[in-house]
């Protein structure tokens, strides 16, 4: 997917922006058709289109892509808060509530706690109709990355 058209950027809308720029980038990302949007400090959304490719044997999605989707929002909601680290994933927990099949997925992600060191977000898992699929919750710490010098980031 395409990202949008930004006017020159500061503060936290490019951060925000070069977060947008640095999920487009990652490898991982060109197996899922899907789009970040921060959508404020502490709030992610990405929209994903879901398709055979992700299903297990029983014709329904993975729950790898599950976890994918509901760590990114997470993720992304909280290294939106953090401008110069790229944040680790340390702990992730899923609730599954319905298979899902093809189709259009939004992840939504919220920052719960934390401002130093270690950050915790909840996030939700839509179905095309706005129903709540899955939920999930994890915890994210700083690392040695720097963001800046990330593919992506910076372009």
């Amino acid at each position: 997917m395409t990202l949008p058209d930004h006017g020159p950027d500061t503060g936290a809308a490019a951060h925000h922006h070069a977060l947008e720029r640095l999920y487009a980038a990652a490898p991982i990302n060109r197996l899922f058709e899907s789009r970040l949007e921060i959508v404020a400090a502490g709030v992610a959304r990405i929209r994903f289109r879901l398709d055979e490719r992700h299903f297990h044997a029983g014709g329904a999605v993975h729950g790898t892509s599950y976890f994918k989707m509901l760590d990114d929002a997470a993720f992304y909601a909280c290294n939106s808060l953090v401008t110069d680290r790229f944040l680790l994933t340390t702990q992730f927990n899923l609730n599954f509530t319905r298979p899902l099949g093809m189709g259009e997925v939004t992840a939504e992600g919220r920052w719960i706690s934390g401002t130093r060191r270690v950050f915790v977000a909840d996030a939700r898992l839509l179905d095309s109709a706005g129903e709540e699929v899955a939920r999930g919750s994890g915890t994210f710490m700083r690392s040695r990355i720097a963001l800046a010098g990330l593919p992506g980031y910076g372009a």
